[in-house]
């Protein structure tokens, strides 16, 4: 099975890591990165590990989700495989996650 991420998914990532970068170092940056890709990976042999994301259930698209630290990997099954769609923080408010200033998740 295929890991593919959406943009969304991507820049977050991105955010993070660059949060990190310079709030923290180089070396947390990349290690926190790192344990999201591998968790991400452990999804090829069982997608269906993660557990039911209900603040997306309106959504009807069957999102699950992994916590990897301070994260939650949000994705759901396609037809080309895996899709992560969001990595969130949760230490936001749980609600924010189906916020509109946040971008869809497709």
């Amino acid at each position: 099975m295929k890991i593919l991420w959406s943009d969304f998914a991507s820049e977050m990532l991105i955010e993070i890591y660059n949060y990190y970068k310079v709030n923290a170092s180089i070396s947390i940056a990349k290690r926190i990165r790192s344990e999201i890709f591998t968790s991400t990976n452990r999804l090829k042999r069982h997608p269906s590990a993660g557990q039911i994301e209900l603040n997306l259930e309106k959504l009807n698209e069957q999102h699950r989700y992994l916590v990897k630290g301070n994260y939650k990997i949000i994705y759901k099954e396609i037809a080309e495989g895996i899709l992560i769609t969001d990595i969130f923080d949760t230490r936001q408010d749980p609600l924010k996650i189906n916020d509109d200033k946040r971008k869809p998740h497709n």
